[in-house]
């Protein structure tokens, strides 16, 4: 039941926030600025140096924090991925589909989710075992796609990434999202030093978002 239990996490923690940096000990600040604004789901991408170490970091910190979900993001293969699942990475997100990387991850019940932007992409993905697609980039779609797709394909999980902000983060779970994610609008402020501002800027998205699920 790992991979279901920590797909609930996801899916309740609603708001998953990307995290690029430049350093790993950047990440893990802008990681600990999220975590007291109140956000639980946390993509720390692979194009952070030294990113498995961060994912291993930020694991063991918040060990004790049953609801905080944190996965491995911009994973292009599978060798990767198993990388980032040895380092203990909860789940697996891809700029694209990858067969390999989905039976990777479905082996050790990892959930994958992978970049899509088609009904074609989508379907193959859903074939392989994927239980979230990740809308990718949200910003050349919009939220209306996300109502498209589910008219023909109901039980489509969708996450977008890119694209989402505080202003039409509503519109995209009113289409029908079960997560979204969060990049640069979020993590910004990490450029100049102000990881207050982070965490001031979480404690907005996870108020909109309660609302929103009100």
């Amino acid at each position: 039941m790992k991979k279901v239990s920590i797909l609930t996490k996801l899916i309740n923690s609603g708001v998953i926030a990307v995290i690029r940096a430049d350093s790993k000990t950047e990440a893990v600040r802008i990681t600990d600025a999220l975590v007291k604004g109140g956000v639980t789901g946390l993509e720390l991408t692979f194009t952070v140096p030294q990113a498995e170490i961060a994912v291993q970091e930020i694991k063991n910190k918040y060990a004790d924090h049953q609801d905080i979900v944190i996965g491995a993001g911009t994973v292009l293969d599978a060798v990767t991925a198993r990388i980032a699942i040895m380092a203990g990475a909860d789940y697996i997100v891809s700029p694209y589909f990858d067969e390999e990387t989905a039976k990777l991850c479905n082996l050790y019940q990892i959930p994958y989710l992978p970049g899509c932007m088609t009904l074609t992409e989508i379907a193959t993905a859903l074939k392989a075992g994927v239980d979230i697609i990740k809308l990718f980039p949200g910003s050349a779609l919009g939220p209306e796609f996300v109502s498209a797709v589910k008219a023909p394909m109901p039980q489509v999980n969708i996450m977008p990434t890119g694209g989402v902000n505080l202003e039409n983060m509503e519109k995209w779970f009113a289409m029908g999202c079960s997560a979204v994610g969060i990049g640069g609008n979020l993590i910004a402020p990490a450029k100049s030093g102000d990881f207050d501002k982070i965490t001031t800027l979480a404690q907005e998205y996870i108020e909109k978002l309660n609302a929103i699920r009100k």
